[in-house]
């Protein structure tokens, strides 16, 4: 076979080695493009399921048709998804999918079943019980069945993402093979071609100098049918004729000049073929290296590094298209040497002209041999910096430019055409990883926001719980302090014989009951942000620190003591401290807190300060211990709810408290702490301009009037506050009937009634079994409509829905927050009284 015939078949072979490779690359980027379809997929089926879930708990709270119809057109759209699984094709992926589309009807049924168990609810109050307890169980399923369906759409996703993983790595795997190939191809070519034309043109040279020396018997005896046998066969045919003829001296130098000719040629075509083996060699060691990269940085920096030392250039750079406009954004070191304003730094924008970058930026290889008199800025400023020859190279993905590959030397017509070749290969390649890399970080953001957006979730929903906790248990708590309200109240009131002391325990008492009614009707704001529940006024923070100090006396003097341990507590209240508008409960409970936690940082003992100040804006009080202290990581954190350093001792919620009163109140919280030098905790209130002056200690309320003699029916299922209230009524001489359930008061009005003693007013207890206030209230309306129902209720102002005061059951006429109480309870007698019995509510 003939020796060019040769080169021909290994030109065609590495075209259709390079086909193939464009094939498999294609083939391998198709399948990339498919698991990120896969993964989109997944993650929109994720987030439609986390929708359902959301839009069940907020239809669970707010009970709004909004809710309902937002859930109706989520499920509809995530049925949608579910149906379109073409792009799951796994075993394992199709059971995972089909396990969503049977639990996505039965989430529906299950939802559907929750609207009409509301529906009922609200159309057959006299199954409330029954409903609710449906109700629960209902969205407990609807609970559960979305969790099952989150993580089967997670683990959907997970094996899109590992699908996605898998196809890099197959493409990867595919470049590599192929060059490889090429290579391989390339090199057994190049190893044939030597063998059969450097060996034998070897034996040429020896046979020509043996034959220029007058030994004219050598013979090559060559049997290859290449160029190189013929050219064995017309040596040995020469030397026979020169044996055989006289042959002149001045032919025999042509014909080995001929010769030299003949063998510079087929070293130019081996040094060629050389030059365009090592290209292939170093673009595959560079598509290796930027493959190897996840981030578009550092793949653009070893794109130009590695350009720099292997091709190698002068000069090298990557513009970034933004706007319109080529920003650079990788600059390579030769750039440091070029004089003057050619240099370029990171982040210098250069315009696309009507020429060279106008045509790169449309995706075609421009190379300009000369650039010294180019017309255009770009190239006159390289032409500047003492560059001539300049290649463009567009980075290009899915039919999209996005950025270009500039190179340039200080030759002119210094890039050959294999090099520019070389240049149009590597912009792909380079072009093909930083897709993958910005697809790989917007994958990445996305999982990191999905985590973020989680967490964010569970903690509210926390909060949510907390405060529903709060909400449940507020009618026990509200209950067992009744009595101790009323008896307080009634002791300071009539007892005008205690001693100073006793009475100002009894006013600690006092204050620490509203304290604690008021904590339960505010847990919920835990959850729900700024929502003013009390009515704000004046308040004296040298007034509060110093209740504060006489209600923890027992935690910071007495307990402590008893373990052998000494807290002194020191109060630096300033003289004459402007006023701050606020809720004296609130402000008293956080600085309890304070205390609390002060104390708890003591184990050993040490001092305690309560300070007071004012900075001419602000009025501040500190709490300052010289307790353990906490680190830089422990400080940041403190008033995040449920962050604890207590182990089980502690919930959380202390500071979380404080930090929340705060808010409500426009003061800042600050806290500063060190490592074994203690904690102080500040709060700024804003100063109250209207009220400069301290405001009297405690001023006592204006006495109510007792309303006439009354006949009075109370009923309550806990004994201790029928007794109590009983009590109280008896005190201000009414004629007072306890009732103890709900039933037993139908029973004594319905007597009363009957033998025609009617009772002028009723109280009665909300929460009762069996037979509530709502019903007691709607059954002696039935008897005698012109009965005022009083309803005392432990939840307070659950009774009524938020934002709708006209709500009230039709047949309640007041309604008192538990713990009564005795200024309201004569109150709202005298209201009934000067209404003269007539009912509130047609």
């Amino acid at each position: 076979m003939k020796i060019i015939t040769r080169l021909k078949w290994a030109q065609w072979l590495c075209l259709a080695g390079a086909a193939l490779a464009v094939l498999l690359m294609l083939g391998a980027t198709r399948q990339v493009r498919q698991e990120l379809q896969r993964n989109e997929r997944a993650g929109e089926i994720v987030s439609g399921v986390v929708s359902l879930r959301y839009l069940s708990l907020e239809f669970a709270q707010t009970q709004e048709r909004r809710a309902h119809l937002q859930w109706q057109l989520r499920k509809e759209s995530l049925q949608g998804l579910l149906l379109r699984g073409d792009l799951f094709r796994g075993r394992e992926e199709e059971r995972l999918l089909r396990g969503l589309q049977r639990n996505l009807p039965l989430l529906a049924r299950h939802f559907s079943e929750l609207v009409l168990v509301r529906q009922e609810l609200r159309g057959e109050p006299e199954k409330a019980d029954v409903l609710r307890q449906l109700e629960a169980r209902l969205f407990g399923q609807l609970m559960a069945r979305t969790q099952d369906m989150i993580g089967d759409a997670e683990e959907l996703a997970r094996r899109s993402r590992q699908g996605v993983l898998a196809a890099q790595q197959s493409a990867s795997m595919v470049a590599a093979g192929l060059g490889l190939l090429l290579a391989l191809t390339v090199l057994g070519t190049l190893a044939m071609t030597i063998r059969s034309v450097a060996h034998p043109l070897e034996r040429l040279r020896r046979g020509a100098e043996q034959v220029g020396a007058g030994k004219l018997d050598f013979r090559m005896n060559l049997k290859a049918v290449d160029e190189v046998g013929d050219l064995a066969r017309a040596f040995d045919t020469m030397t026979e004729r020169l044996r055989s003829t006289t042959v002149s001296r001045d032919e025999l130098v042509h014909a080995n000049a001929a010769l030299h000719d003949e063998m510079a040629v087929r070293q130019a075509a081996e040094l060629k073929v050389q030059a365009q083996l090592a290209r292939l060699s170093l673009l595959h060691q560079m598509t290796r290296s930027i493959g190897e990269r996840q981030d578009l940085r550092s793949i653009l920096q070893v794109l130009v590094r590695s350009l720099e030392d292997q091709l190698p250039v002068d000069f090298a750079c990557v513009f970034l298209l933004q706007d319109g406009v080529l920003e650079a954004s990788c600059v390579g070191l030769g750039n440091a040497l070029l004089p003057g304003d050619a240099a370029l730094k990171e982040g210098a924008q250069v315009s696309i002209d009507n020429n060279g970058l106008s045509r790169c930026v449309k995706g075609q290889l421009v190379y300009e041999p000369d650039i010294s008199g180019s017309t255009y800025p770009f190239p006159q400023r390289m032409a500047r910096g003492g560059l001539a020859s300049l290649v463009l190279a567009p980075l290009q993905a899915e039919s999209v430019v996005f950025g270009v590959l500039a190179v340039a030397r200080v030759a002119p017509n210094a890039f050959a055409s294999g090099e520019c070749e070389f240049l149009r290969q590597l912009s792909e390649h380079a072009a093909l990883a930083a897709r993958q890399a910005q697809l790989y970080g917007a994958l990445q953001q996305a999982y990191h926001t999905l985590h973020a957006t989680q967490q964010s979730v569970t903690r509210e929903e926390r909060l949510r719980a907390l405060g529903q906790m709060a909400s449940g248990i507020a009618h026990d708590i509200n209950n067992a302090i009744s009595p101790v309200a009323l008896y307080t109240e009634a002791l300071l009131e009539t007892e005008t014989g205690l001693s100073a002391a006793g009475r100002g325990n009894l006013q600690v008492i006092a204050r620490a009951i509203d304290d604690v009614a008021a904590t339960v009707a505010r847990m919920r704001e835990l959850y729900r942000r700024r929502e003013p529940q009390v009515e704000l006024g004046a308040v004296s923070l040298n007034v509060l620190a110093q209740q504060v100090a006489d209600l923890t006396r027992a935690r910071w003097s007495d307990m402590p003591q008893q373990r052998g341990v000494f807290i002194n507590m020191k109060l630096e209240l300033a003289p004459g401290l402007p006023s701050i508008m606020g809720a004296d409960s609130e402000i008293r409970e956080a600085l309890t807190n304070l205390v609390f936690n002060a104390v708890d940082a003591m184990p050993d003992g040490g001092t305690l300060t309560l300070r007071t100040r004012s900075t001419g804006e602000h009025v501040l009080v500190d709490v300052a211990d010289s307790g353990i202290g906490m680190d830089e990581a422990t400080r940041r954190h403190c008033l995040d709810p449920f962050f604890t350093t207590k182990g089980e001792r502690g919930s959380g919620l202390g500071l979380a408290t404080v930090n929340s009163m705060a808010e409500r109140h426009s003061a800042v919280v600050q806290v500063e702490s060190m490592l074994g030098a203690g904690t102080t905790v500040s709060l700024a209130f804003p100063l109250l301009q209207a009220h400069p002056a301290m405001p009297p200690l405690e001023a006592p309320p204006p006495s109510v009037a007792i309303a006439d003699s009354m006949r009075l029916l109370v009923i309550d299922d806990d004994p201790a506050v029928l007794a109590s209230m009983r009590a109280i009524l008896q005190r201000d001489g009414h004629e007072v009937v306890a009732a103890d359930g709900g039933a037993a008061g139908i029973e004594q009005f319905r007597l009363a009634q009957a033998e025609s003693r009617p009772f002028d007013a009723v109280f009665s207890d909300l929460g009762m079994p069996h037979v509530d206030g709502r019903k007691v209230a709607a059954s002696i309306k039935e008897m005698s409509p012109a009965t005022p129902v009083i309803l005392v209720t432990g939840w307070g102002q659950r009774l009524i829905p938020e934002g709708d005061i006209d709500a009230r059951p039709a047949s309640v006429d007041e309604v008192l927050s538990k713990p009564p109480r005795v200024r309201e309870l004569r109150e709202v007698l005298l209201k009934v009284q000067k209404v003269g019995y007539s009912p509130v509510h047609d």
